[in-house]
Formats: structure tokens, sequence, C-alpha cells
């Protein structure tokens, strides 16, 4: 489990420097004043601005059920071999997600990647109370 967490945080790294990269970018091309960031209002942004900052935020809701999930599975010193597909399941799913909506952003291709992954996490939740 430590290591689809850890792919996981790394996914949020990721995601987190194109938020500031794309930021930083719009800043300086002149496409968003610097005061926008205050209080994330006041002009319109370049799309990529709304979707990195909207997938930086993602990563720290659905994946949170993860983090648990997986934190219990070995706190716990529970060995599931399902559980374990599923958490790589999850987290290779969550890279596709946040790539599709970084990059192109076809809502349906994004949604049903989001609710595999939302699957796979809940799965991985009924299968940690079954062996408790």
């Amino acid at each position: 489990m430590l290591y689809p967490m850890s792919l996981m945080v790394l996914l949020t790294f990721i995601v987190g420097c194109i938020a500031v990269k794309t930021r930083f970018s719009s800043v300086k091309k002149g496409d968003v004043n610097a005061k926008y960031y205050r209080l994330m209002q006041g002009q319109e942004v370049p799309d990529i601005i709304i979707k990195s900052t909207r997938n930086f935020n993602n990563q720290f809701e659905i994946p949170v059920l993860f983090y648990v999930v997986c934190t219990l599975y070995i706190s716990l010193n529970i060995d599931s071999l399902l559980a374990l597909v599923l958490a790589w399941v999850f987290v290779i799913l969550r890279f596709i997600h946040a790539y599709i909506h970084l990059t192109y952003n076809h809502i349906l291709h994004r949604m049903s990647v989001f609710w595999l992954a939302f699957l796979s996490v809940m799965a991985m939740w009924v299968n940690l109370l079954v062996l408790t």
C-alpha cells in the first residue's frame, strides 16, 4: 500500500507544480494580473489556470478516502491482494484523470475515469470491512 500511496503523493506534487507554473506563466505573459491570485477573483483567466487549480484541489478530495483506507490496511496489518490491485487501479486512474483534465478535458472521458477510480476506492473500503 505504501507504493501506491507514494505515487499519489507524487501525482499531487506534479499537479501542484503544473498549477504554480501556469500561474507564474500567466502573470509573466500579462494574461493575468498578479493581484488576481490574492482571492482568485476579479478577472477572466485562461482555461489552463482554472483547470490546473481545480485539478490540484481535486487531489485533496476523493484521494483522502484512498489515503485513509491504505493507512488502515497498513496499521491493521491486513494483507489483501485484492486491495493492493484496487489501490494500483485507483492510482493509475487518477493519473489518467489528471491527464484528461489538464489536456483535452473531454467531460465524458474524465467523468468515466473519475467514477471508475471512485468505485475502486469504495471497493477497497468494502474489502477492508469484510476482512476485519
